[in-house]
Order: C-alpha cells, then structure tokens, then sequence
C-alpha cells in the first residue's frame, strides 16, 4: 500500500519546508473548515469517528496493517506493543463515549452545534454555546503515539482546522490516521495537516504560529517554555508538560493467588509502551507488615517480567540508551552487594528489564524502557511524604486496594495533588473522558458564548 502525496508529512525525506508553503497550509485548512467541518453536525462527527475506530480495530484494516508493518522500525516499539497501544486506544473510541465526553465537558451533547441549555439552565433562563478554534496547532511529542490521535480527535469534535507538527521521525502513525480519515471521509481530513520537522526551526514556527488561535503542546519542560517565548500573545497556550506515575500496591491485596494477579497489573503497566508514557509506574510501592514482605513482590514482579518478555519482548534501544541503563544496573549492584537494603533482577545479556528493589520510601526516577523500582512503605503517608519531591508532576498512581479501602486512599492521593488514581494494570489505559493533568480536554479548547434570556 502507497500513501498519495496528502499532507506535508508525505513529501520524501529531506524536502525542503518554507513558511510560505506553512501559512498556506493554514490558510487552506480555514477555507475547508469553513466549507466542510464547521457546519458538521456533532452526531454525524461522532458517527464518523466511531466507525473509523471499529475499523482500526479489524486485522485486516490496511491502515493497522501498515502501522504494524511499518512502526516498529519507526518508533522503536515491537508489533505486539504497538498492537495493543492501538487497541486500547480505538476500542475506547465509540459512539457511546464519545457523547460521554461531551456532556461531562460541556454539559450538553449538542452545545458545539447550537445554543443549548442543561436542565438546571433552562430553569435559570440561560443557555449557551461552545466554539471550537478556528485555527488549532498541536506540538505533538514523540515517545507515544496516542495521545496525538485523541489531540487529533478532540479537534474535530471541536470543529477546528489543525495542524499537527510532530517531531523528526515520528509522524508514521498520525498520517496513518489522517489517511484512514481520507480515505471514508476526504472532506473532514481536508481540515487536517501532518507535518514534521526538527524542534526550534524559528522561521517555521512563526509562520505556523501567527495562523494559530490556539496551541496545544505535549513533551518536555523546556519545549513547552520554547513555545511559549514565540507565540503571539492572543494564542491561547495549552501543554502537557513532564510527568511521572507510581503505583501502591496495599498489604491487604496480596494474598493466595491474588499476589500473581497483582503481580501481572503492575508488570502490565510497566511493559505497555515500554514505560515512556507519562502513564507508565516508574515506582512501585508496597505496604511492609503483610503475608508477601515487598522483597518478595519484587522477586515475583521480576520472574513476570521475564515471562512477559518472551511473549512480548520490549525489542532494541538506542546505544546510549542501553549504556544507560547498564549504568545505573551496575550502581544498584554495588549497592546490593553491601547492604540486603538493596536487590536487583534484571534481563541477562540484555537490558530488556530491570527491578530494584529498596527499603528506602525515596521516589527514584527510573531511565524507563522497562526499568522500575519497587519501595518498600509502611503506609501512604509515608509514601507522599518520600515523593514530595515530585509533588505537582504526578500523573496517575496505579492503586491495588480492598474495595473499601480504596476511596480514602484516593482522597488522600487527590489532596496531595496526583490527577489520576486508577486500578493498577490500567495506567495505560485512561477512559476517554479522563481529564489530562486534571482539566478538562474538550472545555479547555473552547470559548463560551452565554445567552441570558
């Protein structure tokens, strides 16, 4: 299969990008928005949407087909990783959630279309609409694919013209997308631009930015500061920034044969996309004082991972990546060897995977690609008190607890500052109406008109 020559990303390597071929771009996007999308009833969006994600889900869909094929060596992620990764995603994708996340968002499942009004407005004689940007900009990052696609969706829920620019090397799984939006519906991926260039090309992103009512930007500190220092002041800015998660795994879950269950969610959160999302555990922490002491889980945690790698081995690294981690291996094992503090297991002849374990609560940042700390804690606080380092870059904490000793330990995670607390094996696999880095994803792009009658 040969993808036609439809967005910038599909130019050959080392085709030369001017901003005048950018504002172009933009200005072209604004016309087809106007002509084909921003009169786009939302039913017949969602409708679209949906079926696309069942698509997208069959084996023989030529667009899984192709990322399969082809993503491996582009993003560095193994077929069954990236199978997954794509299924998760997709199979979130239906009608039925997707009109779930309008009316958490907007109150109203309708509120893009026309001025409408909740029950509670109605009887307060008030109503309002909600409006898309005319222009929205997406700096996608590069490590997971997905939460490019869901930018890419909340977009045309929103009834925006996007651009969407990736970085060098990772826009295989966006064209993808907007060539399956192409191929059933041509008119809503005329609205839509993929491009990709290397970050801090000032002449680029000038021109893309001067055509943009809003930008959205996922990735590292320093990028989103980047883009914050060159945007016009009248763009609204919207990032995703540096993040980590870690899960709690309490005393009372790990009994019988519910520790090899316990086990497995923890070992599948670390091994989906090979730990490089925001999402992924780069700690684990367990309770001390239960049947299974938190060495022992991370002597189970360690034999899973081996196991898992033989079904769905994490695949090849980046040298300096690989030196990395046998670095930081080599430190734990100097520090193992003189104290029962400290144990490690990893992957032999390999770097494939790592456990440390330590009794020591401190939060460790792990160099990820499957390399994860398990910490020993004698409760929450205790927990909270040791990451407090990290406090406001928490993410999604993975809890394993008793069904009524879940909910105060959430309160107590939520007053702490963490956004997200899911059951552990799910931190890869937020809803759809999960609300990134604690905001609303489909309220934050839009602007309010109120109409008070």
């Amino acid at each position: 299969m040969t993808l036609p020559n439809y967005f910038i990303a599909d130019l050959p390597p080392g085709a030369t990008l001017s901003p005048v071929m950018i504002r172009e771009a933009c200005q072209t996007l604004k016309r087809n928005r106007l002509a084909y999308l921003a009169e786009r009833s939302t039913p017949r969006l969602i409708r679209a949407l949906s079926e696309l994600a069942e698509d997208w889900l069959q084996p023989d869909f030529p667009f899984r087909q192709l990322a399969l094929e082809l993503g491996p060596a582009a993003t560095g992620f193994p077929v069954k990783t990236l199978a997954n990764g794509l299924d998760s995603f997709f199979r979130r994708l239906t009608a039925e959630n997707l009109r779930a996340l309008l009316v958490q968002d907007l109150g109203h499942a309708q509120r893009l279309d026309a001025v409408s009004a909740t029950g509670a407005e109605v009887e307060s004689q008030r109503a309002a609409l909600a409006t898309g940007p005319e222009m929205l900009v997406h700096i996608a990052a590069g490590n997971v694919p997905n939460p490019t696609l869901m930018s890419i969706l909340l977009g045309l829920l929103t009834h925006s013209a996007q651009f969407v620019k990736c970085a060098t090397g990772t826009s295989l799984l966006p064209r993808l997308f907007a060539h399956s939006l192409y191929q059933v519906e041509p008119k809503l991926a005329s609205c839509l631009e993929i491009a990709e260039w290397r970050g801090g090309n000032a002449m680029l992103e000038e021109a893309l930015f001067a055509e943009a009512d809003c930008v959205t930007v996922t990735g590292s500190d320093a990028t989103i500061e980047e883009v914050r220092d060159h945007l016009p002041p009248r763009v609204r800015l919207l990032s995703y920034g540096h993040r980590v998660s870690f899960g709690y795994v309490t005393r009372d879950v790990l009994f019988g044969s519910n520790t090899r269950k316990v086990v497995a969610q923890a070992a599948a959160d670390i091994i989906a996309w090979n730990q490089l999302g925001c999402l992924s555990p780069q700690v684990i922490y367990v309770e001390n004082g239960g049947s299974v002491m938190p060495v022992q889980f991370a002597t189970l945690l360690a034999d899973e991972l081996a196991r898992r790698e033989l079904d769905e081995p994490r695949g090849p690294v980046p040298t300096e990546v690989s030196v990395s981690i046998a670095a930081r291996r080599n430190f734990y094992e100097v520090r193992a060897a003189g104290s029962e503090d400290t144990r490690l297991w990893c992957s032999p002849d390999s770097t494939a995977w790592t456990v440390v374990f330590e009794t020591d609560p401190l939060f460790a940042v792990s160099c990820l690609h499957r390399f994860v700390f398990v910490k020993a804690a004698s409760d929450l606080t205790e927990v909270l008190h040791a990451a407090d380092a990290m406090r406001g870059c928490v993410s999604t904490v993975g809890l394993a607890a008793l069904e009524d000793k879940a909910p105060p330990l959430a309160t107590q995670l939520a007053r702490w500052g963490v956004t997200r607390v899911c059951p552990l094996g799910q931190m890869q696999q937020p809803p759809l109406a999960w609300r990134h880095d604690g905001r609303p994803s489909l309220a934050d792009l839009v602007t309010w008109t109120d109409w008070e009658q």
